[in-house]
């Protein structure tokens, strides 16, 4: 006498490995390729940003900067100038102030617009590095900032703004730009980054 197996166990089974299948399909995720670029901390705005954010800002910029050396991840520096106004290049003005952790072999790239990635390299120098995802920090929040992380996202790159390492000149509009745009705080990035370091 033969035995029959119920449809609905058939059903089951063969659903289950439709469902293997599918997820054995999909591609994973490419992994994490984390830079950090720190804007426009120059010595010709800072005087112009809200004290307690420059305050802020540029604490948590430096603990952020020394997170991605201790991970092994790059950290590019951006500079601002206007051909007409400036500030000039090689001057004081230009220049960030010593306190900030850059380093003079740090990647450097010098804008004329807003967009850093706007008649530039830094697109090209991430590419070259293998970046994939952009962390944002420095000035202006509500300007050079925010037109980056825009040009980063119409190039594909996953971007974040890095929380308290923004400035701007109003204290109520750095924090508008936390809730508008994706970011991350400080403890979530140093286990990204250790969770990147370690793929």
């Amino acid at each position: 006498m033969s035995r029959r197996i119920p449809v609905f166990s058939v059903v089951g089974v063969l659903m289950a490995l439709a469902v293997t299948a599918t997820a054995a399909e999909k591609p994973l995720p490419p992994k994490m390729k984390p830079a950090l670029v720190v804007m426009d901390i120059q010595n010709a705005f800072l005087p112009y940003m809200d004290e307690q954010d420059k305050k802020v800002g540029l604490d948590t910029i430096n603990y952020v900067i020394a997170l991605f050396r201790d991970n092994g991840f790059p950290v590019v520096r951006v500079y601002h100038t206007d051909p007409g106004e400036g500030p000039k290049p090689g001057t004081e003005a230009f220049e960030f102030p010593k306190s900030v952790a850059v380093k003079d072999d740090d990647p450097k790239i010098v804008k004329n617009y807003a967009n850093a990635f706007k008649k530039t390299d830094l697109d090209k120098l991430l590419h070259e590095k293998g970046v994939n995802t952009v962390f944002l920090a420095g000035l202006s929040s509500v300007g050079c900032v925010l037109a980056t992380y825009h040009g980063a996202g119409d190039l594909d790159y996953r971007v974040f703004m890095v929380k308290h390492a923004l400035i701007s000149h109003d204290r109520t509009l750095t924090k508008a730009i936390y809730d508008i745009c994706d970011n991350i705080n400080y403890g979530s990035l140093e286990l990204l980054l250790e969770t990147a370091r370690a793929q």
